[in-house]
């Protein structure tokens, strides 16, 4: 195998971990009508019926290996996702991503509707992958759709960390920060599919059914940081002052005893699986972070120059090596161009060592969707460089007009997947021989 190859089985490999029927096959067990994860037993035989419900862009396939795993067991169900798809025995419903839509309010209220209808008799299992936020949504009244949507628009135009972005957000829903789980009577788990930096269970989703730190407080205090409290329109200022009044129920601070959560995929897992295949292939791993943030082109930079420091003086390690990175970078655009954040970044990379024949840089999204493109990601090396030349292409040129993905296709380098139906983020690896 070439190296190029090699690597492209590390992330086919590592990408096929964090599959959803992957992930529901290794942590999940029903024998003898017992469901048995991580350690913990569920004695299915005594709940009348047994329900699949979820939210995410992961949520159908991982229903679908849910179903798979308890076949004629599940009585029913219903999951929300961001496309339409089939599922014997459970329903699909397709809402909003990643605008909020009159979708995501009735998608809400379905699930508000099934899960207050369940009984202690009942068991159900929830789904839970990113892209709920967007999916599911049902504003606190009298706040409206509109307004929700304008408030959502101007934080993110001010830059608000997603935190902060989350903290405001549950507290003007019925649905987020544990709130719809509260309204079960009915025992559950929740397989959660992590595409949050940390594997924060108070961030994925907004956290449906889990619990919530955060206070009307902070939500006041962050609008105010961002200069949005003012302009807010009544119905939010008024929901939050009720809020801090004690007139509105805060956010549920402790786990519900009814409802069991398990992290069944995250980054560190794709991390630990692209290792694995690496070292079988013969090339010595290392996973350096699972929390890669910040501008794409920044970030290959940095990338690159720990490259650089063990290709000409050995450390921290010696060649040939792999570093492998996760997590989820940004993009500023500037131009009207076609690509996403990791083939600006596999650009910006292949700008820094251009032909040196040492380096290689692959970096992909688990989802198989980079960007607005039909590409996953991208991989290049040195005979990228040389098409590039003979083709007559600029990199400076192309990552002003943030137009990596025709760059990337005239040079053969894009990755394409396809839509996988799982979300852990990005898995970013430089290959330095």
């Amino acid at each position: 195998m070439t190296n190029r190859e090699k690597m492209k089985s590390v992330f086919t490999e590592a990408l096929s971990s964090v599959l959803p029927g992957n992930l529901v096959r290794d942590t999940l067990k029903y024998e003898a009508d017992v469901l048995t994860i991580e350690g913990k037993s569920y004695r299915l035989g005594d709940y009348r019926g047994i329900h699949v419900f979820g939210s995410g862009k992961a949520s159908i396939e991982t229903a679908r290996a849910v179903k798979t795993v308890l076949g004629d067991r599940v009585t029913d169900g219903l999951v929300v996702s961001n496309y339409a798809a089939a599922i014997d025995g459970i329903g699909v419903f397709e809402s909003s991503h990643p605008v909020l839509t009159e979708k995501s309010i009735r998608a809400a209220e379905i699930l508000m509707e099934k899960l207050s209808a369940l009984s202690p008799d009942d068991f159900f299992i929830y789904v839970l992958s990113g892209g709920s936020s967007a999916l599911l949504e049902k504003p606190t009244p009298p706040i409206t759709l509109a307004e929700m949507q304008t408030l959502v628009k101007g934080l993110l135009a001010n830059g608000v960390p997603i935190e902060d972005l989350n903290v405001v957000r549950k507290h003007l829903s019925l649905v987020k920060g544990g709130r719809l789980g509260r309204l079960s009577r009915a025992r559950g788990i929740v397989l959660v599919v992590s595409d949050v930096i940390g594997d924060d269970l108070e961030a994925i989703g907004s956290a449906p059914l889990f619990f919530d730190r955060s206070s009307y407080g902070d939500t006041q205090a962050i609008m105010r940081k961002y200069g949005l409290w003012e302009k807010a329109p009544e119905s939010i200022r008024k929901t939050v002052q009720r809020g801090l009044a004690g007139q509105i129920e805060e956010t549920p601070k402790a786990p519900s005893p009814l409802i069991d959560h398990f992290l069944i995929g995250s980054n560190l897992k794709i991390l630990r699986k692209g290792k694995e295949r690496a070292e079988a292939l013969g090339i010595p791993t290392r996973i350096m972070s699972s929390r890669l943030r910040g501008e794409a082109r920044e970030v290959a930079k940095a990338i690159l120059a720990i490259g650089e420091e063990i290709a000409s003086t050995g450390n921290p390690f010696t060649a040939p090596v792999c570093l492998l990175f996760g997590g989820e970078t940004t993009v500023t655009l500037r131009g009207d161009g076609m690509g996403g954040r990791n083939q600006e970044m596999a650009l910006a990379a292949l700008l820094e060592f251009q032909g040196n024949p040492r380096f290689l840089f692959l970096s992909a999204g688990t989802d198989g969707i980079d960007g607005h493109s039909d590409a996953a990601g991208a991989l290049v090396d040195h005979q990228s460089w040389k098409k590039a030349q003979e083709l007559g292409l600029r990199i400076d040129d192309t990552l002003a007009r943030n137009d990596s993905y025709h760059f990337l296709k005239q040079t053969e380098d894009l990755i394409m997947t396809g839509p996988t139906g799982t979300n852990v983020m990005d898995m970013t690896a430089l290959l330095i021989t």
